[in-house]
């Protein structure tokens, strides 16, 4: 079976900043879906300080990665980086279990769940 969700150094020593300059240290990262966007779903992240009976826990690159497992059959194999360019730098999200997403990258649908699509 393939790890719910792939974090990339790069993404968890962002991270681990993003941890630091909010006062978040100990916490762990929480990866999420939600209904909506404009093809149905769209990913969560934040942090967390307790985990859910129902939570998987995954530990990468010094992360306490949390996804409910709800959300972990949308999630498995989903690998996050964080990549600079020099118009910026932003968290990039590959579900290989997506089969569409909108135009602007932040919604998408599997297969099996269609979430609740919005307009854009």
């Amino acid at each position: 079976m393939s790890e719910v969700v792939i974090l990339s150094e790069a993404a968890a020593y962002r991270v681990k900043e993003m941890m630091t300059h909010n006062g978040e240290e100990g916490s762990a990262l929480r990866v999420s879906v939600n209904g909506g966007g404009c093809s149905g779903l769209s990913y969560g992240m934040g942090f967390d300080k307790e985990k859910q009976q129902e939570d998987i826990e995954l530990h990468q690159h010094g992360i306490d990665i949390l996804v409910s497992n709800e959300d972990a059959s949308i999630l498995t194999g989903t690998t996050i980086d964080y990549k600079e360019s020099l118009m910026g730098g932003g968290f990039t999200i590959e579900n290989p279990n997506a089969i569409a997403s909108c135009g602007c990258g932040t919604s998408f649908r599997t297969a099996k769940k269609e979430g609740t699509p919005e307009s854009c």
